[in-house]
């Protein structure tokens, strides 16, 4: 087909098509934000409005005396400091032992012994002890146990009784520890 338009027409009809196509785009744009901002505008209201109530609300009540506490509550008050007070230096005087103290032990122990109870003592007499109690297969592998906890620097005194060597084999074992 043979275009008969000149080439300064067809020029001009470019470039028409294109002002069409901005002024097009631009409606569309302008049509989406007018539909945007009225849908955005009764929430904007709302919002507004709850929070000039919460001003209001909030400056009455700082303008309103503080109420003074009468004999009775200034006493449940100081019961209750006393009593925390107690719990307090109760924790203090715990035994907790650490992270570091049971990754030791787990980190020595060995796949085939099974630790069936920790015990943790804190005696005024005697310190601070820790207490296992487990089986084990076999006395080497009891004895490699022990070893390896004696070699370790979280303990300072490991304490395996004679008695458990006693049985061959699935021995049940008591081993107390001291914590360094």
């Amino acid at each position: 087909m043979i275009n008969l338009i000149p080439k300064e027409e067809r020029k001009k009809m470019t470039i028409g098509f294109y002002y069409k196509l901005a002024i097009l785009f631009l409606m569309v744009l302008d049509f989406c934000i007018l539909v945007a901002v009225i849908s955005i505008t009764p929430s904007y209201f709302l919002s507004s409005a709850k929070s000039a109530s919460i001003n209001t609300k909030l400056e009455i009540q700082k303008n309103e005396p503080l109420p003074l506490f009468d004999q009775q509550t200034l006493t449940v008050i100081k019961g209750v400091n006393n009593k925390l007070d107690l719990v307090e230096n109760a924790e203090k005087n715990k035994f907790l032992v650490s992270q570091k103290i049971i990754r030791a032990i787990l980190l020595n122990k060995r796949s085939d012994i099974k630790i069936t109870q920790i015990l943790y003592e804190n005696d005024p007499a005697q310190g601070k002890k820790i207490s296992i109690t487990g089986t084990a297969p076999s006395r080497e592998i009891l004895l490699l146990f022990r070893r390896a906890l004696e070699n370790d620097s979280a303990f300072k005194n490991v304490n395996l009784p004679i008695s458990n060597f006693v049985k061959g084999s699935n021995i049940q074992f008591y081993l107390s520890l001291i914590p360094s």
